[in-house]
């Protein structure tokens, strides 16, 4: 459900640019009665591609210029709702009673329900206020949602209902009809400037959800640029934003018209809220733990409501909504698919998890391979590696493989694992952690960093080496404990193996640095089940073809050493 909910917001991401813009640019035909399709067509595709090629600029800065036309759009809808009630028919307040609401549909009958797809425009675009919580503040959005935005777009529907009461053939293109004499080509503007923000809003959206759906694993690795230091979920993602730019061009294009396109967007904005009130109401119940009883109320409430819009939107399937559920089924495919080719990857990868103790022993001061790896002694090689720890517990598979396979060890070993956080970026003194493991002269090394932060540098080894110089220093003071492989149970040492600990690590580090990662190729079971055959392939062919997190790695190339292994899925 999670997923499906998320997938309609993307196609939503597709199909709200182009419904919004082209809704805009048709007031042209308001002023000019004669102007052709094409050239309506044509304008929105220009200012569609002028909208993506400003998402590099970032949500901050396109806010600074954004912000001022949504509180002049929103006080021009508001003004010319007030003029149309004083003007015309101020009794339309009457439509607040909801006992009007259930007479008009029992009146209509199967009639007045289908009527109810072709309101949802009235309400639609306000899921994106959800989503835009990662890149403003909870309150911020209260206030001005509830503030201003809210009455003034109230104002602005009762005020075309009243023109409407008077003039009933204006249904067509209400709020340039309803426009008061000589504001026509300020809101002809105005409105096209805030049908680019109503779209940016939708493509910020989308945004983010790829990059939740990434650090869940629903989604492979593509690029994200940061745009602020300051937010953590400003995001700009490259590939996204040209492949929502050429689908939303296509889809203004094709559908031509707002009424086929209200169709698919109502389905979808349905989709999106009928599956939160499932899944609020589920959270509700398993995380904040409120009783069912509490709950089944509310939620029947809200799920009846829902549902009677959805089901009367879904009745524009045929005319336009098929794009849309098309869309999102493919994009749900693909999420479930990624997801469960990792967690078959996890499962393989499980099988070369365990403590250092379980890899290597010693022996009267020699090191060897414990009895599941045949005892083999182990020869030691003078320099540091550092291997690239990518699970950040246990051993790294990168250095099983290598030790098994080579037979000998670096006389300092670091185990390096790089641990991404939501914020712009950690300070030095709260950015390195360092255990001392089982095997002697080796450690681990876990860097938290920001998106801000720059951590792989050229002297990345003299970083590391210092870290660790700096952790021998301070765990010499401590009192004497039982080595572990965390950082808790860490050894104290002696002023003597303090020196003869720095003395190696110095040596190490002056003869030679080597960065050893690991290059996983996975091969498929054989096996009867083709199905999971099937996907295991797309989802390999996938993994082949995107970027992997090991892509944002730039150290030394002359000094990098890549360890191939095979594992079975």
């Amino acid at each position: 459900m999670g997923v499906l909910a998320v997938t309609m917001v993307i196609s939503d991401g597709l199909l709200t640019p182009a419904q919004s813009v082209l809704g805009a640019v048709q007031g042209i035909k308001v002023v000019q009665p004669g102007i052709s399709k094409g050239t309506v067509i044509g304008t929105t595709d220009a200012i569609l591609v002028v909208l993506f090629c400003l998402q590099p600029l970032g949500i901050s800065k396109n806010t600074l210029a954004f912000s001022p036309i949504v509180i002049i759009w929103l006080g021009f809808n508001a003004g010319f709702g007030i003029y149309n009630l004083v003007t015309y028919d101020a009794g339309v307040f009457v439509a607040f009673n909801p006992a009007l609401g259930f007479k008009f549909l029992i009146r209509h009958g199967e009639h007045g329900w289908k009527m109810l797809g072709g309101i949802l425009l009235t309400f639609t675009g306000v899921e994106a206020l959800f989503a835009d919580l990662g890149a403003f503040s909870r309150r911020a959005i209260q206030i001005s949602w509830l503030g201003y935005t809210f009455p003034c777009l109230l104002l602005a529907y009762i005020g075309q209902a009243a023109y409407i009461s008077v003039h009933p053939e204006a249904y067509a293109n209400p709020f340039f009809n309803a426009a008061p004499p000589g504001t026509m080509y300020p809101a002809l503007i105005i409105a096209i400037l805030a049908a680019i923000v109503a779209s940016q809003a939708i493509i910020t959206a989308t945004f983010q959800l790829l990059a939740q759906v990434m650090k869940l694993s629903y989604f492979p690795q593509i690029k994200i640029i940061h745009t602020s230091k300051a937010f953590h979920a400003q995001l700009y993602i490259p590939v996204a934003n040209w492949l929502l730019m050429i689908g939303t061009i296509l889809v203004a294009s094709i559908y031509n018209n707002t009424t086929s396109l209200g169709n698919a967007y109502g389905v979808c904005v349905m989709f999106v809220t009928f599956f939160d009130t499932c899944m609020v109401s589920l959270a509700a119940m398993f995380v904040w733990r409120i009783s069912p009883y509490i709950i089944v109320l509310p939620f029947l409430v809200f799920a009846c409501l829902d549902g009677t819009f959805l089901s009367s939107a879904l009745t524009k399937v045929p005319v336009g909504a098929w794009l849309t559920i098309t869309l999102a089924t493919l994009l749900a495919l693909l999420l479930l698919l990624w997801r469960y080719g990792k967690e078959q990857q996890w499962l393989a990868e499980a099988e070369d998890r365990f403590p250092t103790s379980h890899l290597v022993t010693t022996t009267d001061g020699h090191l060897h391979l414990t009895d599941r790896f045949g005892s083999t002694p182990i020869s030691t090689t003078r320099g540091l590696g550092i291997f690239f720890d990518k699970a950040g517990e246990t051993t790294p598979i990168v250095f099983t493989q290598f030790l098994v396979k080579l037979l000998c060890i670096p006389e300092v070993v670091v185990f390096f694992h790089l641990r991404p956080l939501e914020t712009p970026s950690v300070a030095l003194e709260n950015r390195h952690s360092v255990s001392r493991l089982a095997i002697p002269n080796c450690y681990r090394l876990v860097l938290r960093y920001g998106y801000n932060d720059h951590i792989i540098t050229p002297d990345l080894a003299s970083v590391i080496t210092d870290q660790i110089r700096r952790y021998l220093f301070t765990n010499a003071e401590l009192p004497d404990s039982p080595a572990h492989d965390s950082p808790s149970g860490a050894p104290s040492v002696s002023e003597g193996q303090l020196g003869g600990d720095l003395a190696r690590l110095d040596d190490a580090y002056k003869h030679s640095q080597l960065y050893i990662i690991g290059k996983e190729e996975m091969i498929i079971k054989k096996s009867r089940n083709y199905a999971r055959t099937v996907l295991l392939h797309v989802f390999l062919w996938l993994r082949d073809n995107t970027r992997t997190k090991m892509a944002n790695l730039r150290v030394p190339t002359d000094k990098v050493i890549e360890v191939g292994f095979l594992k079975e899925l």
